[in-house]
């Protein structure tokens, strides 16, 4: 009978073990969805031919130093000093978060915040020159799917463009796709999508990267 309790306790023990560990990794779940992040692209349109990327550099390096406080991770950034445009890619939890990191960290507040789902990262080649190009689809109008898609036609021909597509990040919800690469200009890009699959970007622009 002694041994029939012991038993019975040491069950009831592990019982209540295994609850409380499920429980655990129920709540685990749970707060990892509570915070899970997505990646946006905020666009900055500042004076055409005023914005210097060492000033943009200097502001990149205030968001860093205030990301925390908002649950914002600043990954890249991209410049294009001509035309006084500013691309940060980030991942946070929602879209307010990254307008408050920018108000606190500098004041320079993005015009426009693309929620985006990106591509399987190349890598860098020994080419100096980035281009961004974007194409303006339509909203609803294009899938991620579709434009992995044509990513994979844009890989089978840019060799013969002398192009490096480096990743590519898609708003579906706006049907706007941005594509980063390397090239020796900005035809050999547009001449690669036009062989790869026929959609000409709305423009392609010369940056500078940094992170």
């Amino acid at each position: 009978m002694k041994h029939v309790l012991i038993l019975f306790a040491m069950s009831a023990s592990s019982f209540g073990c295994f609850q409380s560990c499920a429980q655990k990794r129920l709540q685990g779940s749970a707060d990892s969805g509570a915070t899970k992040k997505t990646l946006y692209i905020d666009v900055h349109q500042l004076q055409p031919g005023k914005v210097k990327y060492e000033d943009v550099a200097k502001a990149h390096a205030k968001d860093l130093a205030t990301e925390k406080k908002y649950g914002v991770h600043f990954i890249k950034y991209w410049v294009n000093e001509e035309k006084g445009l500013v691309y940060c890619l980030s991942s946070s939890s929602d879209s307010e978060s990254i307008r408050k990191t920018h108000a606190e960290a500098h004041g320079l507040l993005p015009e426009y915040i693309y929620k985006v789902t990106d591509g399987t990262a190349a890598n860098l080649i020994n080419q100096s020159n980035f281009f961004l190009d974007v194409h303006y689809l339509g909203a609803g109008k294009v899938t991620a799917k579709d434009v992995a898609g044509a990513h994979a036609k844009d890989l089978a021909v840019e060799k013969k463009y002398g192009v490096n597509f480096i990743n590519y990040w898609v708003d579906e919800k706006n049907g706007v796709v941005m594509c980063l690469s390397q090239a020796k200009d900005s035809t050999a890009v547009i001449n690669t999508h036009k062989e790869a699959h026929g959609l000409i970007p709305a423009y392609v622009l010369p940056i500078k990267q940094g992170e």
